[in-house]
């Protein structure tokens, strides 16, 4: 029993181990994929096509290229570093610490400074007449020329963040997304996991059993055993399989416990319509069966289970298990993944297109689940 438990232990290491290196690397390539770091490339291309926008603007308003070229050459480095500060450090440093009024104090400075130095500049290398475009000869540092200039690297600051805001609230939104779907793939790795090592200590157990009793079934249940391990270490991977490996698989299951309780179970299968083409998500429908068992097995109970299978006209395919119910084992989840795990994982593969209902009648256990044929 030592052994039994160290192996069921084992699988559900293994499992998690698995699961969790696999996220880690999901994880670390959903960031890279999506980093809010745009490549340099599209920078100078945005700034080299916003340049010439300028340059010809101005150029033909003022009828003199030379003029345009000049000043647009000492301009566009202040526009550049005073883009780029707003937006790798004054937004992050206080906008999105809620600090709005630093933020404000130092943008004003921010917008004093590149007046002067474009000013300055402007003078020294361009024109003495520093506001061609202004009606008479309007001075530096006066009311209107002040105004004019910091609207104007306001109108360059505002055009650029609000891109760069976008494509960050873009990227994020995307990130998010496939973050939430690798969560709940991982969620449903986890609840198709629990499965396997569930299912192998069953086994092992009643394996166990047999040898201690020294039953000539022993050597049947490890032959049978070895085949669902084959499918399950081999099929399980995929997304989808075809319904008839599934029911193989519930068939050899059901062999097994016929192995163990002999006599006392009598199974039926019953298939109605083309299956042949559908394919389910591998190992969902076997806790059903396995529940079957939970709830007939008592006191050397006979076992009486029926299985359906049904391909419907509104492209859906129909399961159904109606078993004996022993009123004294109405709940037994101890160690078991329970139908809360079944429901779950629906819920992450169906959304909220399916159907699952379990009642019981006249002593017995009726499950019922509809599922889209996709």
């Amino acid at each position: 029993m030592y052994l039994i438990k160290k192996t069921h232990n084992f699988f559900t290491f293994f499992n998690n181990f698995s699961q969790n290196h696999n996220t880690k690397h999901m994880v670390s390539w959903i960031s890279k994929t999506y980093s809010n770091q745009i490549s340099w490339k599209y920078h100078l291309l945005f700034w080299i096509g916003y340049f010439m926008v300028n340059f010809i603007r101005w150029g033909s308003y003022f009828g003199d290229y030379t003029y345009s070229l000049k000043s647009n050459l000492v301009e566009f480095p202040i526009h550049i570093l005073l883009t780029y500060f707003n937006i790798y450090y004054l937004i992050p440093k206080f906008i999105l610490k809620r600090k709005i009024a630093l933020y404000i104090i130092f943008l004003i400075a921010a917008l004093t400074t590149a007046y002067i130095v474009r000013t300055g500049l402007n003078f020294f290398l361009v024109t003495e007449n520093i506001w061609p475009e202004a009606v008479g000869n309007q001075r530096a540092f006066s009311f209107n020329h002040i105004l004019a200039v910091t609207i104007g690297e306001l109108y360059v600051v505002a055009l650029v963040t609000a891109i760069k805001l976008t494509i960050d609230w873009i990227t994020e939104r995307k990130k998010n997304e496939s973050l939430r779907e690798l969560q709940l793939q991982t969620e449903l790795k986890y609840l198709k996991s629990q499965i396997q090592p569930h299912f192998f200590f069953n086994t092992l157990n009643n394996l166990y059993s047999l040898i201690i009793n020294k039953s000539e079934k022993a050597s049947d249940v490890v032959l049978k055993l070895s085949e669902i391990m084959q499918y399950v270490i081999y099929d399980v991977k995929e997304s989808k399989i075809g319904l008839l490996n599934e029911i193989n698989y519930i068939h050899s299951y059901l062999e097994l416990e016929e192995l163990r309780h002999g006599d006392k179970i009598s199974s039926k299968i019953e298939i109605k319509g083309d299956i042949d083409d559908i394919s389910i998500p591998p190992l969902l429908l076997l806790p059903f069966i396995e529940n079957c068992f939970k709830h007939g097995t008592r006191n050397n109970d006979a076992i009486i289970l029926d299985i359906y299978f049904e391909n419907s006209k509104n492209a859906e395919l129909i399961f159904k298990t109606k078993n004996n119910f022993n009123q004294h084992n109405k709940i037994i989840k101890k160690h078991g993944i329970g139908i809360e795990n079944i429901r779950r994982r629906l819920e992450i593969l169906y959304k909220n297109n399916y159907l699952l209902e379990t009642k019981i009648i006249n002593n017995t256990y009726n499950v019922l689940l509809k599922i889209p044929i996709l």
